[in-house]
């Protein structure tokens, strides 16, 4: 059965409500939580940016439920320290905690002051981050020179079962790069056919009987109206182009490029409805991927009345589908 969970996104809400939240979607009914990570939010009007790996700590002992969550190691975060937090949170909570690395963006990477690289060069120094990632979890000493480097690091607290480390990848490009060395594939979705091409493009080149997970973007609120408007101001800064939004460094050049975008724009690459139904259909036609988790991130504010709707309503829905 296909895992359904709640998004918490650290660039809207502050940690204490999310903690909250996160103990509200549980009861709700959802399967999992997934977590941002993000060191500035995409938007002034978002307006927050809790650190994950410190909430996460305190989320999981509160809740009972696996987590996930996207970590782009190399530049604001050294591999070392990220299997350190990891193999921290994986030894408290055993199997409860699945990361997906990333290649990152400059909103958040760029605070170190170092050059922002290309695409290609951020790839390969991805590739090295979880080659260093693992070889600690699996309790090696460690001296890597590359596009990072490492010396004689050696992790002494290991938890007793791994995490598996995914990959985030958006384009076909990646998903086939990715299959290669993941664990599994995390994408967003996109309009069917482009998402079935991702998962394709991962499952043809060595990712066949790996796991995929999806992150669907969408807002639900009582009236069309208030779920349009929602996402309009909550997320039109982040429906541009992946090449743009990586490249961008600071919340005011998002809202920047952000000011032209229309309402009517939002419906390509949010499910904006405020009816259940509409949101179960999208779904079930996701579901024929075989995701083995979708993670459903309501961007608009009103959050408790999107995880009441979703527990009474689409939850139970698809898992009798």
């Amino acid at each position: 059965m296909t895992q359904l969970a709640y998004h918490a996104s650290h660039e809207q809400f502050s940690p204490s409500e999310l903690r909250d939240l996160a103990i509200l979607a549980e009861e709700a009914g959802f399967d999992a939580i997934a977590s941002s990570d993000h060191f500035h939010p995409w938007s002034e009007r978002q307006g927050h940016s809790g650190l994950s790996f410190a909430w996460l700590g305190a989320a999981m002992q509160l809740t009972t439920l696996p987590f996930s969550m996207v970590c782009a190691p190399g530049q604001r975060y050294h591999p070392a320290i990220v299997a350190q937090a990891l193999a921290t949170l994986c030894e408290m909570f055993p199997g409860r905690l699945d990361v997906a690395l990333g290649s990152g963006e400059a909103i958040n990477e760029s605070i170190t002051g170092q050059q922002w690289p290309d695409k290609t060069v951020r790839n390969r120094r991805l590739l090295d981050c979880a080659t260093v990632i693992r070889r600690l979890l699996a309790g090696e000493t460690v001296s890597h020179a590359g596009l990072v480097t490492v010396q004689d690091a050696r992790l002494y607290t290991l938890p007793s079962q791994q995490p598996r480390l995914f990959c985030a990848a958006l384009s076909e490009e990646t998903a086939r790069w990715a299959a290669t060395w993941a664990d599994g594939l995390l994408t967003a979705h996109q309009p069917f056919p482009a998402m079935q091409a991702v998962v394709a493009a991962f499952r043809e080149n060595g990712g066949k009987d790996k796991p995929i997970h999806l992150k669907v973007q969408l807002s639900y609120a009582p009236t069309s109206a208030e779920a349009l408007d929602g996402a309009h101001d909550q997320w039109r800064t982040n429906i541009l182009p992946p090449s743009l939004l990586a490249d961008l460094a600071s919340p005011e050049q998002f809202d920047a490029a952000g000011a032209f975008v229309r309402k009517e724009d939002m419906y390509e690459m949010v499910r904006i409805s405020s009816n259940t139904e509409e949101h179960i259909d999208w779904l079930k036609q996701d579901l024929t991927l075989g995701f083995e988790r979708i993670i459903l991130h309501n961007v608009n504010r009103n959050q408790r009345a999107f995880i009441e709707a979703f527990g009474q309503a689409v939850i139970p829905a698809l898992h009798s589908a």
